[in-house]
């Protein structure tokens, strides 16, 4: 077994050598346009298949809102398919699939982004539809109200009637007090409730101004042909004063707070949040690194201890994702049936001191930049992937370039740096957790709902 360890180990060391060196040699080129109204442009051709993906990211999203709007932006994303002046209600999905594209979006706490593939001869078209619904959208009251009972809908299913969602919702409720991060990307059921026809225009006009939005474009197309069908078609928009700058942060948490829900459910439910920096922030590539090697997989530190050893839950997961302002390291556990949520805890703090303590060994850490890196390539190896990491990178880290430094990023990371987040981040004072507690007596409500088509 020794021997066969070994040959395992050295496979795992060679594997990532190759990825270090074939990341020093990864590299592509984009071609950036700004147009006269503030929209940046990122272009990389691959010629490899006859086909594009274009992404437009808006920088608005739930941080964006206020008390009394809150998922606003989410219900853009929905809004934005219903019908502007040229392509009306339902025509933007008809006339993208007849020309043999298909497109989709998604919310989250700081972008809204719409999501286009298409075979390269409807390239122009696409420019044409995008451009419509970016000056054009229609305010149709009846289609507003259709929308309202579609997010409403959503949200009972996605939250209310989710034992996992509604316990996410709760807990970072708990877990931010001034920072807009504290409220649902879906909004709160009175807020959608109530939104305005005023409140609705003035979220229009301030999150889709092309001055807040970035279109990166990835397939076989040209930089030229590319910023002209912009200058045709988007450049004519007129630029609106954007989103005002969040520039509420966090206090620091000086305690635990803690938030329990009671609600029927055949077993408990467990999250915990540590608040963690920004994307941008140095300390990121660290904490990315020593979640992979608390979580990742079945013989992930935590994973070991919660599921195999003391058999305590049936899984373990670990989330930090990208964002622009401080936000938190989740970790969720479902603890198995008649085992208390306070013994999986102790377990998962056990854990999170021993990485304190104790250097992480060798081949955990490459092992974990190994993982790191191929899930990154993955990732870039379609022009659907690239599209959205270049735009992601340009976002979050503030320069797409970042996506070309990435595996040395990670490659600096060393045994110190992970001890010095973990003592850093995963303090007692610095978490919030959020239990659920099964609630047998109470019947189980509501039938399923009618999800939204996009979410």
């Amino acid at each position: 077994m020794k021997s066969l360890k070994n040959a395992a180990y050295l496979c795992v060391i060679l594997v990532t050598c190759g990825l270090f060196s074939a990341a020093r040699a990864q590299s592509f080129e984009v071609q950036t346009h700004t147009l006269k109204n503030g929209m940046e442009i990122f272009v990389q051709r691959d010629a490899s298949i006859p086909n594009v993906a274009l992404y437009v990211f808006y920088r608005v999203g739930s941080r964006n809102e206020r008390p009394g709007t809150t998922g606003i932006s989410h219900f853009f994303e929905h809004m934005m398919f219903n019908g502007a002046k040229k392509y009306g209600p339902g025509q933007f999905d008809q006339v993208m699939e007849a020309a043999g594209g298909r497109n989709n979006a998604y919310t989250s706490n700081d972008v809204t982004v719409y999501q286009d593939w298409f075979p390269r001869s409807g390239l122009e078209l696409i420019f044409e539809m995008e451009a419509d619904r970016i000056e054009n959208l229609g305010f149709d009251p009846k289609i507003i109200e259709s929308e309202r009972g579609v997010v409403g809908s959503e949200r009972r299913t996605s939250i209310d009637a989710s034992n996992a969602g509604l316990l996410y919702e709760q807990l970072w409720a708990t877990a931010f007090t001034a920072h807009p991060y504290q409220w649902p990307v879906v909004g709160w059921m009175v807020d959608i409730e109530a939104w305005t026809m005023e409140d609705l225009k003035s979220h229009y006009r301030m999150g889709y101004s092309p001055n807040n939005a970035t279109m990166v474009v990835v397939g076989d197309v040209s930089a030229d042909e590319i910023v002209k069908l912009a200058q045709k078609y988007i450049e004519p928009i007129k630029a609106s004063e954007p989103p005002s700058k969040v520039t509420t942060r966090e206090p620091e948490q000086l305690g635990e707070r803690r938030v329990t829900v009671k609600k029927f459910a055949q077993l408990p439910l467990l999250m915990i949040g540590y608040h963690v920096p920004e994307t941008s922030n140095s300390d990121y590539y660290a904490l990315k690194v020593l979640q992979t090697i608390l979580f990742s997989g079945q013989s992930s530190r935590m994973y070991q201890r919660v599921v195999d050893k003391d058999q305590l839950a049936l899984g373990v997961t670990g989330d930090y994702e990208f964002a622009f302002d401080p936000t938190l390291f989740m970790v969720t556990s479902q603890p198995k049936e008649g085992v208390a949520p306070e013994a999986v805890e102790k377990a998962v703090y056990d854990e999170l001191e021993r990485v304190k303590r104790e250097s992480a060994g060798d081949q955990e850490i490459e092992k974990a930049k190994n993982i790191l890196l191929a899930n990154f390539y993955r990732q870039i190896k379609t022009i659907d992937g690239r599209a959205n990491q270049i735009g992601s990178y340009e976002l979050f880290f503030g320069d797409y370039r970042k996506l070309f430094t990435a595996a040395e990023d990670y490659k600096k990371v060393t045994k110190d740096d992970l001890r010095r987040v973990a003592k850093k981040y995963f303090s007692e004072k610095n978490r919030t957790v959020a239990t659920l507690i099964p609630d047998k007596s109470e019947a189980e409500s509501g039938g399923q709902e009618t999800e939204g088509r996009r979410q």
